[in-house]
């Protein structure tokens, strides 16, 4: 097998699927209008500060948008929120259409369920290959225990089996 085809995306994306993550929503009113994006790329940085990330795609039609907000929320969804997944990572649809949301004074938006939340700022932009890696600074933040997360693993949206 020579490197390229060991390299290939379908390779790539089986392999990279085959680690469980968890699915957040990261939103934010800009111009009076809810926009948000669905990242399972999310992973938590630093404590002191209080850092988080998340990975977006150079493809991605809403991060323009949302980069001009004053502030995030990022929604860790619960596993009753499959259909929220969905319908956030969609490209042609009304992503906030029949979605229970709330907002901050500074904007950011918070889907009602989830299994945490976080409000946040963007700290810095980091270029990494055909991603840009959002660096996020940590304003504040709650989680409900009694939600059972929603995974992303092998391309497919699962509970996990307590």
């Amino acid at each position: 097998m020579t490197m390229q085809s060991a390299l290939a995306p379908q390779r790539l994306r089986r392999v990279f699927g085959s680690f469980p993550t968890g699915v957040t929503v990261v939103a934010a009113l800009v111009d009076d209008e809810p926009s948000g994006l669905a990242a399972n790329s999310f992973v938590s940085v630093s404590l002191d500060p209080p850092m988080v990330s998340v990975c977006v795609a150079h493809t991605s039609t809403t991060w323009p948008t949302l980069r001009r907000a004053a502030r995030l929320g990022v929604s860790v969804l619960g596993a009753h929120q499959e259909q929220a997944g969905r319908q956030l990572a969609a490209r042609d649809a009304d992503r906030f259409e029949s979605l229970d949301w709330r907002t901050t004074d500074d904007g950011a938006i918070f889907l009602e369920g989830s299994s945490a939340w976080i409000d946040c700022s963007i700290e810095r932009e980091i270029p990494a290959g055909d991603h840009d890696i959002i660096l996020l600074r940590v304003h504040d933040l709650d989680a409900d225990p009694a939600v059972q997360p929603l995974v992303f693993h092998g391309s497919r949206y699962r509970s996990l089996a307590l």
